[in-house]
């Protein structure tokens, strides 16, 4: 699994948020969501800065590039 799934996965269950709620907060499907959680597609730079916006976390953290 890529740091991003595994990151994205442990952010979202740490919120208390489903799939769905995700998704309807970065305005994206759930299948784009769940791919993306189960390491089946990454996410372009435009969605990564909007996931790192929702969580506010840094690209280098969601990516697995630094580990704070």
């Amino acid at each position: 699994m890529s740091k991003f799934a595994q990151r994205l996965k442990e952010l979202r269950e740490e919120k208390g948020l489903t799939i769905s709620q995700l998704a309807l907060g970065l305005q994206v499907s759930i299948p784009c969501v769940s791919r993306w959680e189960a390491n089946l597609r990454i996410p372009n730079a435009d969605n990564i800065v909007l996931v790192c916006n929702f969580f506010n976390v840094s690209a280098d953290y969601i990516l697995g590039i630094k580990d704070y």
